[in-house]
């Protein structure tokens, strides 16, 4: 991986003090961007971004394409602008001053890696993310990865995972490092694509993208016996790539932020609740204790899986929802 102060290409070499590009790593205060041409630019934002009234810890994000000046006597080129984005995704901020915090942006598909065993993902987790790509229309497709260390009892988990995501729509992979098994099918998924992986820690994201990106050289880390979870090995966001295939990594994350749309919004962004809200009795039913709900109707018929009910309820219930 290259560090955000390689690669920059020498000022007498630009043509004009104004450039476009793609930001490929960030480190929150320092950008680095990637040209049309493939060179490599060192950037700062400009400081009218930290005046504006902008909710998020970070005014831009990997993906994002962006407009920039070089200044002179200046190391850092000058993100002044930023390109509409057509999607992105957000976690919840530890900046207690702020709502959220933008993980990537334009991107074709999200990829949340998932392990059913040191550490077991659970379906909140999964149920979060996968709202959240929802609600910001990011297409997702759920990898179960680390399948060469089931035992019978997480076998059955990763069973009972690909059958409920499989029934609402999603695609399931099954992969492992270890024995291939998955990797072609998960390569041609990637082809010509910008693709974002996440995931908790611990899952094997990291030693998926070193098959997938030789050149990437991510750091991993094994998971911890005592506490079963994994530790943080990527420490910024960065686009990795290999021939046609672009990466956005991302740190392991605890949670994502349900937040930016309303309760009564929620059910839009489970599928299979989305396809019966038309047969409620009320137009406002939030799907808890309303006569004449089909969603409840639904649960109480297996038409739609007690466990993602029980998760809406949570989320619904969630601090971070507004």
């Amino acid at each position: 991986m290259f560090s955000p102060m390689e690669n920059q290409p020498n000022k007498t070499d630009l043509q004009t003090n104004v450039d476009i590009g793609v930001i490929v790593c960030s480190t929150g205060s320092y950008y680095v961007v990637k040209r049309d041409d493939g060179s490599l630019v060192n950037c700062v934002i400009k400081g009218k971004f930290r005046t504006m009234n902008i909710k998020t810890t970070n005014p831009v994000a990997v993906g994002d394409r962006v407009h920039f000046v070089f200044t002179p006597n200046s190391e850092y080129a000058q993100i002044d602008s930023i390109f509409p984005r057509k999607n992105y995704i957000i976690r919840k901020s530890v900046n207690l001053s702020k709502l959220y915090s933008i993980v990537a942006s334009n991107i074709d598909t999200a990829f949340l890696i998932v392990s059913c065993k040191e550490p077991k993902t659970d379906t909140m987790f999964i149920d979060r993310f996968l709202v959240t790509a929802n609600a910001y229309n990011v297409p997702c497709k759920i990898v179960i990865n680390k399948v060469d260390l089931l035992d019978e009892e997480s076998e059955v988990y990763a069973g009972f995972l690909t059958e409920l995501y499989e029934s609402i729509g999603y695609e399931v992979l099954l992969t492992s490092a270890v024995s291939g098994l998955g990797m072609n099918k998960l390569k041609e998924e990637l082809k010509g694509k910008t693709a974002l992986f996440s995931g908790n820690s611990g899952v094997g994201k990291s030693t998926l993208i070193n098959i997938l990106c030789p050149s990437a050289n991510q750091k991993t880390k094994e998971v911890s016996s005592t506490h079963h979870s994994g530790k943080h090995t990527t420490t910024f966001a960065a686009m990795l790539e290999n021939g046609d295939i672009k990466i956005i990594d991302t740190p392991g994350v605890k949670s994502f932020g349900v937040v930016d749309f309303k309760k009564e919004e929620l059910a839009l962004y489970f599928p299979e609740m989305k396809q019966r809200l038309e047969n409620c009795k009320y137009y406002n039913c939030t799907h808890t204790h309303e006569p004449g709900c089909a969603i409840k109707q639904a649960v109480e018929y297996g038409e739609i899986s007690s466990q993602r009910y029980n998760n809406y309820i949570k989320l619904l219930n969630a601090d971070d929802m507004a």
